[in-house]
């Protein structure tokens, strides 16, 4: 993932409704959205180079994301483990609260910039690792927006996309209108722009919710709404230059009532 918007409501009927756009090479083997045959409680797309996920659920009651931190003026951990294995650990981990207490403290620094989002439907938690440190953070009630710096930094994709949401909430049903903020591929002026290292071209590039190129872009646009009962999953997946290839949904089943794993 490289950019998530959300709701989080804990208490509430639906404590979690989010949007998340995946950017990636377009080349990269991919499974969309299904449940995992050798993982039979885990509904997610996969990532079939390292078999981890961007972006994942659990019958259990967990739902796991992660997105890269850009940071080209840092020297990264050479030969990283991949970021996808963190969500796939979260929602598999038999005490995740204490693994995600460790990789804040000290596994995090084994993998490249990562932010990880974790949920039980009743705390969310944010992992931000940098060259400038990781932080353990659970985040407070309200709508959200992350993309490859910390929560809610003020990068123009992420006000755009964290206030366009907002607004989608409003309506019913709120999926709709979501998608088609998820698929905005507006640009923002060069002086807006993050200076991440990557220069002036790429961060242009960068710079809208939906990215659209022919090598890299937009994979796939995932909503998602936590009810009591279930998780609605669905995703849209697009290929080269944005274009649409077919789309997924799965309601998963929670096996019990919402309580914090």
């Amino acid at each position: 993932m490289c950019l998530i918007v959300f709701d989080w409501r804990p208490g509430s009927d639906t404590p979690l409704r989010l949007a998340a756009n995946r950017d990636e090479i377009h080349a990269r083997p991919t499974q969309a959205l299904a449940p995992w045959p050798d993982a039979p409680t885990l509904v997610g797309g996969r990532d079939l180079r390292a078999g981890g996920t961007w972006l994942a659920a659990s019958q259990k009651g967990r739902l796991a994301a992660v997105t890269n931190v850009r940071d080209a003026h840092a020297a990264a951990p050479t030969s990283p483990p991949s970021r996808g294995a963190l969500p796939y650990q979260a929602l598999t981990h038999a005490a995740p609260l204490d693994w995600l207490d460790a990789l804040a403290t000290h596994e995090a620094r084994a993998y490249a910039w990562f932010n990880l989002l974790y949920c039980d439907g009743v705390t969310l938690i944010h992992v931000h690792h940098s060259p400038t440190g990781t932080t353990l953070t659970r985040v407070p009630p309200g709508v959200h927006g992350l993309s490859n710096a910390t929560l809610d930094t003020s990068w123009p994709k992420v006000i755009r996309a964290r206030d366009g949401f907002e607004q989608a909430l409003t309506q019913t049903p709120w999926q709709d209108p979501a998608q088609a903020l998820m698929r905005d591929t507006q640009t923002a002026p060069t002086p807006n722009l993050p200076n991440t290292g990557v220069g002036p071209e790429m961060e242009r590039f960068l710079a809208p919710i939906f990215i659209r190129g022919q090598r890299y872009g937009t994979r796939a646009t995932t909503l998602v709404e936590w009810r009591s009962t279930h998780i609605e999953l669905q995703e849209s997946r697009f290929g080269p230059n944005g274009v649409t290839q077919g789309s997924h949904r799965h309601s998963l089943a929670l096996t019990g009532a919402t309580t914090p794993s």
